[in-house]
C-alpha cells in the first residue's frame, strides 16, 4: 500500500510554512516604488451625490491621487456585472446592474464606493481619504427584505420598473402541489429568517495593481484568478485578456465570499495605469465587514402536506432573498439552491416554491460556504420536526418514512414539474437511512434520556435533534495538467486554487497513486494566469470532484504518451507494454523501466528518443456532472434558562462524501464548516437599523464570531462511502457539508429543549439575549 496514496490520512505539506509564519500573502509583497490606496466609503445607505471637492485630500501630506466617479466616466471604464442572471439560462428577466468601481451620483448602501486616496503609504492615504468632502442628499432607505419588497417602498435603482425585484423564480407544479395540499390529513407550516452573516475570512481582502509595458498585473486575495481576469479585461478596462496577468498567491480563507470581483481590484489596476507605479490596498476589518458580500438573508414562508401514515405528499414556500444593491458575479446562485435543494433527502411528490430576489439599500450578498444548500436544508429541516409535532410522532421516524431508498437511484427531483424543470436535480447515489443508522449508534442516541435527567438537576433544560442534509457540488468544466521536468520531477498545474483545501497534499496523493512517483517529487502550481493556461477557481466544493477528474485524464494520457518511449526503450511493441506501480514492463517479462528515467528520455537532445517530442506533459479535463454530498447531524445542547446560554454538549456526524481522499483533510474541512454553521446559529449576525440602511455590526465588538468554547469540545464525526456514479474518483464534495447541516441541527435541538415550556418559535441567532427573551414571554 502506498502510505502516500488515496484514502490515507497525509499530513498537509503545505501546513509547515504556514505555522512557521514562512506564507504569501498579498500583502507580505512588496514591490519597488509601491504606493498605497484608501478608499472613502459611503456613510450613508442611500444618497444623491451633488459633488466632491477633493482638493483638501491632494493637499495632504504625501497624496499623489484621488480618483472619483467622474473620473471612471471620463476614462470610459466599466462596471462588474453578474456573471450570469436566471434569462441567460431560459429563466425570468430581471433588473441587470454593473456595479461601479466607484459610484459617480448616487450610493446605494453604507460602503458604497466613492473616492479612491493613493499616497506614500497606508497611514497618509487613510488621513486623507478622511478629508475627502463630499457634499451627499440623504434620500429614503430600506434595509429590511420584507420592507423593500412592499409597495412604495423606496427603490434602490430608479430605472427599475418591477420596484425592488432584481428577478422572480419559481419551480414545480402548481396544480400537482394544491392538489396535495387539499386532500392532506396534516399540514406543517413555518414562518423563518436565515440571518445575514459574512464571512470574516482570516486574511482581509488585498490587492496590488502593477501596470508596465501596456500590461497590467493584478496581485489580489481571490478563489478564482482567470475570473477575475476575465471580468476586469471584458467588463472593466474593454481590453484583450492577455493584458491582465492575475496571481492569487497564499489567501487566508475565501469561504465563496473570495470568488467574486470587487471594485478595488480594478482601483488598484486603474491607479497604477494613471501614476505608472504599484498600488496596494488592504481593506480593515471594518472595512470587510461593510464592503465584502455578505450571505443568507432570506425570509421564507414554507408548508408540508402529509398524509395519515407521515407520508410527504407535497411542500410549498415562497421566499423573498435579499440581494442588496446590486446583484454580484454570482449573486444568483443563493436564490436558485436556496429553492432547488428543498426537497433535500425526501420523497417528495408535488413541490411549488418560489423566490423574489429582491435589491435592498445594503451591502450585496453572494455565495458564502453552501450557498442556498443551507437555506434550503434549513427550511425542509424545521418543516420536518414541526410536522413530527403535529402528527406525534419521532421526528426520526418520521425522516426514515421519507427517505429516498437507494434503489430508486438515480432519482429525479423534477417529475411531474412543469415550471423551472431544468432547476432540479438527479441524484446518483445515496444510502441516507444506512448513515441514519450508524449517526444514531455515533450519538449515542439512546442514552438521551439519563443524560436529560442529569440536565434537569443542573436546573437546566435539555434539547436534541437529528437532521439529514443534502447538498449539490462542483460546477462547470476543469482543466489540469501534469508536467515532468528533466529530473523526473512531477509539476502539477492546478486551474483549481487552494485557500485552505490543502490541495497541494491530496492532488499529491492522487498522482502518486495513480503514476507511481514518491509523494515528496510532486508540486502544485496555481493561482497564477501566466503559469496556468486556465482555470475555473475553487468554489462549490467542486476541486477534489472536478479538478481531481481532470488530473486523472491527464495522468492517464502521461501513461499513454510514454507506453510509445517506453516501448522505444525496452525494444517492444507499444502493444505489449503495461503500466502498474511505477513502472512500464513488458508484459509476460521481467523488463521493466520507471517511469521517471521514461519521462527524462522525453529531454534528450539528440538521439532516436526525440521522435517522440520534447517533454512530458498531458492536460486533462473535466465536465461531470454535480455530486450530492450527505449526511446526518445529531445535536444535543443544554439550555440555562436563567441567562438564556446555549451549551453545545454533544454533536456526532456521518457523512458520505464518496470516496475519501484523505481523512485527516476532510475531518478538517466538515470541523470548519461546523463552526460555520454553528456560528449562524447562535451568535453571528449582520445587522442593519431598519430606516436609515445603517450597519449596527462593524466590527468584531459588535459581530460575534464563535470562539473555541462556543463549540463542543470534541465532534464525533465518520464516512460512510457511498461513491459517485458521474465521476472516474468516485468523490463528492466535502467542503460546504458541515455548513449546510447545522443550522437546522442546533435550532431544532434549541427548540426541542424549549417547547416544554410553550416556546414555538425562534429565529436564529439564538443569542442568549433572544433564548431569554423567549422564555420570559411564555411565562408571562
Amino acid at each position: 500500500m502506498n502510505r502516500f496514496g488515496i484514502g490515507q490520512p497525509v499530513r498537509r505539506v503545505e501546513d509547515q510554512r504556514f505555522l512557521t509564519g514562512r506564507a504569501r500573502y498579498v500583502d507580505d509583497i512588496q514591490l519597488p516604488h509601491m504606493l498605497h490606496g484608501a478608499v472613502v466609503m459611503s456613510p450613508h445607505a442611500h444618497a444623491r451625490i451633488r459633488g466632491i471637492d477633493i482638493k483638501p485630500a491632494l493637499d495632504a501630506p504625501g497624496v499623489v491621487l484621488v480618483l472619483t466617479g467622474n473620473d471612471l466616466k471620463s476614462d470610459g471604464l466599466g462596471g462588474i456585472p453578474p456573471l450570469f442572471m436566471p434569462e441567460d439560462m431560459g429563466g425570468p428577466k430581471g433588473y441587470r446592474t454593473f456595479r461601479p468601481l466607484l459610484e459617480p451620483a448616487k450610493v446605494r448602501y453604507v460602503g458604497d464606493r466613492v473616492a479612491f486616496v493613493v499616497a506614500h503609504t497606508p497611514e497618509q492615504a487613510r488621513i486623507a481619504a478622511e478629508r475627502v468632502e463630499v457634499d451627499y442628499e440623504p434620500l429614503p432607505a430600506v434595509a429590511s427584505v420584507e420592507d423593500a419588497a412592499r409597495e412604495g417602498a423606496p427603490k434602490v435603482w430608479d430605472d427599475n420598473a418591477a420596484g425592488n425585484l432584481a428577478f422572480p423564480l419559481m419551480m414545480g407544479n402548481k396544480e400537482a402541489t394544491e392538489a396535495a395540499f387539499a386532500k392532506a390529513k396534516h399540514t406543517a407550516s413555518v414562518r423563518l429568517y436565515n440571518n445575514r452573516i459574512t464571512a470574516n475570512a482570516m486574511e482581509p481582502r488585498a490587492a496590488i495593481g502593477d501596470f508596465s509595458d501596456d500590461s497590467f498585473t493584478l496581485y489580489t486575495s481571490s478563489q478564482n484568478p482567470h475570473g477575475a481576469r476575465s471580468i476586469l479585461a471584458n467588463a472593466v478596462f474593454k481590453i484583450g485578456e492577455n493584458r491582465i496577468r492575475v496571481i492569487a498567491p497564499d489567501v487566508g480563507g475565501g469561504f465563496g465570499m473570495k470568488g467574486d470581483t470587487y471594485p478595488e481590484d480594478g482601483l488598484v489596476l486603474w491607479a497604477s495605469r494613471k501614476l505608472g507605479r504599484p498600488v496596494k490596498w488592504v481593506a480593515t476589518r471594518t472595512e470587510s465587514l461593510l464592503g465584502d458580500n455578505h450571505g443568507r438573508d432570506q425570509l421564507i414562508q414554507a408548508e408540508m402536506a402529509l398524509d395519515e401514515h407521515g407520508k410527504i405528499l407535497a411542500v410549498r414556500a415562497q421566499a423573498l432573498h435579499a440581494v442588496g444593491a446590486y446583484v454580484t458575479n454570482a449573486g444568483v446562485v443563493p436564490v436558485l439552491c436556496g429553492l432547488r435543494n428543498i426537497p433535500n433527502v425526501y420523497v417528495v411528490p408535488a413541490m411549488l416554491v418560489a423566490s423574489k430576489a429582491t435589491f435592498t439599500h445594503t451591502t450585496p450578498l453572494g455565495p458564502y460556504r453552501g450557498a442556498g444548500r443551507p437555506e434550503a436544508s434549513y427550511v425542509i429541516e424545521r418543516l420536518m420536526d414541526e410536522a413530527a409535532r403535529q402528527l406525534a410522532l419521532d421526528p426520526v421516524e418520521l425522516r426514515r418514512r421519507n427517505y429516498i431508498a437507494p434503489s430508486a437511484m438515480p432519482y429525479n427531483t423534477t417529475a411531474g414539474w412543469t415550471v423551472g424543470a431544468a432547476a432540479g436535480w438527479t441524484y446518483d447515489s445515496g444510502e441516507f437511512a444506512r448513515l441514519t443508522d450508524r449517526c444514531i449508534e455515533l450519538s449515542d442516541w439512546n442514552g438521551y434520556p439519563e443524560r436529560k435527567k442529569l440536565s434537569a438537576s443542573k436546573g437546566r433544560l435539555r434539547g436534541r435533534s437529528l437532521i439529514y442534509y443534502l447538498e449539490d457540488s462542483g460546477v462547470f468544466n476543469e482543466r489540469m495538467e501534469l508536467r515532468f521536468d528533466p529530473s523526473g520531477m512531477v509539476t502539477i498545474v492546478a486551474g483549481t486554487h487552494s485557500h485552505g483545501q490543502g490541495h497541494a497534499t491530496t492532488y499529491a496523493q492522487l498522482v502518486s497513486d495513480w503514476l507511481g512517483v514518491p509523494f515528496e517529487n510532486i508540486r502544485l502550481v496555481q493561482g497564477d494566469t501566466d503559469a496556468v493556461a486556465f482555470g475555473r477557481g475553487t468554489y462549490a466544493s467542486r476541486s477534489a470532484m472536478l479538478g481531481g477528474s481532470a488530473l486523472k485524464g491527464a495522468a492517464d494520457a502521461i501513461i499513454e504518451k510514454g507506453k510509445l518511449m517506453a516501448a522505444h526503450l525496452l525494444e517492444a511493441s507499444s502493444k505489449d507494454i503495461e503500466f502498474q506501480a511505477g513502472k512500464f514492463s513488458v508484459v509476460g517479462t521481467d523488463r521493466s523501466i520507471p517511469l521517471a528515467d521514461v519521462a527524462k528520455a522525453f529531454f534528450r537532445p539528440v538521439g532516436p528518443t526525440t521522435k517522440f517530442g520534447t517533454g512530458l506533459d498531458a492536460s486533462g479535463s473535466s465536465s461531470a456532472p454535480p455530486t450530492f454530498p450527505n449526511g446526518c447531524h445529531a445535536c444535543e445542547l443544554e439550555i440555562d434558562p436563567d441567562t438564556g446560554e446555549v451549551f453545545i454538549d454533544r454533536y456526532a456526524v456521518v457523512d458520505d462524501v464518496g470516496r475519501v481522499i484523505n481523512p485527516m483533510i476532510c475531518h478538517g474541512q466538515i470541523e470548519g464548516a461546523l463552526a460555520q454553521g454553528i456560528g449562524q446559529a447562535l451568535m453571528e449576525n449582520v445587522a442593519f437599523e431598519r430606516e436609515s440602511g445603517q450597519v449596527l455590526s462593524a466590527s468584531f465588538m459588535d459581530y460575534a464570531m464563535p470562539r473555541a468554547d462556543d463549540l463542543p469540545a470534541h465532534y464525533e464525526l465518520d464516512f460512510i462511502d457511498v461513491p459517485a456514479k458521474t465521476n472516474p474518483l468516485g468523490v463528492k464534495g466535502i467542503g460546504e457539508a458541515g455548513c449546510v447541516g447545522a443550522p437546522p441541527a442546533v435550532m431544532n435541538a434549541v427548540l426541542d429543549a424549549l417547547r416544554p415550556l410553550g416556546v414555538q418559535h425562534l429565529d436564529m441567532p439564538a443569542t442568549p439575549h433572544r433564548v431569554w427573551q423567549a422564555i420570559q414571554a411564555v411565562r408571562k
